[in-house]
């Protein structure tokens, strides 16, 4: 894995903006895996500031978002294609066709997931998957104990992910216990990973996804058998790392040794 530390929020977002946009200045086409949160939110702005400013086109670009609820309608203020729509689609240039979120009201929701596997594939895969990453290690809705090798499929939330995402629902609304998300090994099928995570609450995460052996327990903690992985946080995040000094000093060094192109 390539660990990045960096000082805070606004740094990690702009520097996995920039990931994504050299992926698609090197390839117009590229087909992305998206997520949603809180972490990509000021990640998507810069990359609707680029697209708006010409820097950079998505019109040729295909997505899969990761997840979704199950029980939520695509114009619910909480369903992530809303979010989607509302932080990245709408302000740019690309093909709401060419867009993908799982449909938390299917009717047959396992063969919606089936569906899902069958169109990415169609596509050719995902060239660039971003994730975020819950408290307790979660990646998409793979909640702990979640097979390492999983495809799309409907997940129950844990307690833990009910309780972190009740703030954005109303006291008395419906919240959902169950979602449809990629599987980790569908993940882990993309070409390039980026994760990107920030604050001290994230921290016990990531020191189990970074220096924990691979472990169901801890979802995250695969990406330390992807050959393309890299995981961008701020040093919040990177509180409980043991190694954080010897992972800024791979990274500088990196960064003068590899060529300007390779830096993008």
């Amino acid at each position: 894995m390539r660990i990045v530390i960096l000082p805070d929020p606004a740094a990690v977002a702009a520097f996995g903006a920039q990931q994504l946009i050299s992926q698609l200045q090197q390839k117009p086409s590229s087909v992305l895996g998206l997520a949603t949160g809180s972490s990509p939110v000021q990640l998507y702005k810069r990359l609707v500031q680029a697209v708006q400013a010409g820097q950079v086109s998505m019109a040729e670009v295909t997505t899969f978002n990761l997840d979704e609820y199950l029980g939520l309608a695509t114009t619910h203020s909480q369903s992530y294609r809303h979010f989607m729509n509302t932080h990245l689609f709408d302000q740019v240039d690309i093909r709401l066709a060419a867009t993908h979120v799982l449909d938390g009201l299917s009717s047959d929701p396992q063969k919606a997931c089936s569906a899902y596997e069958a169109l990415i594939r169609d596509q050719g895969g995902v060239d660039l998957q971003l994730l975020g990453i819950g408290r307790n290690g979660h990646i998409g809705f793979n909640e702990p104990s979640s097979s390492l090798v999983s495809r799309t499929r409907v997940k129950t939330l844990t307690e833990d992910t009910v309780a972190a995402n009740r703030r954005f629902f109303q006291p008395d609304e419906f919240q959902p216990h169950l979602a449809l998300t990629m599987g980790i090994g569908t993940i882990m099928d993309a070409k390039q990973i980026l994760l990107i995570a920030t604050g001290q609450d994230k921290a016990e995460a990531l020191r189990h996804t970074i220096e924990g052996p691979v472990s169901a327990h801890c979802p995250a903690s695969i990406l330390q058998m992807h050959a393309k992985a890299t995981l961008v946080i701020d040093k919040a995040a990177a509180q409980g790392l043991q190694e954080s000094a010897f992972y800024q000093y791979i990274e500088q060094e990196r960064q003068r040794l590899v060529t300007p192109s390779e830096q993008a």
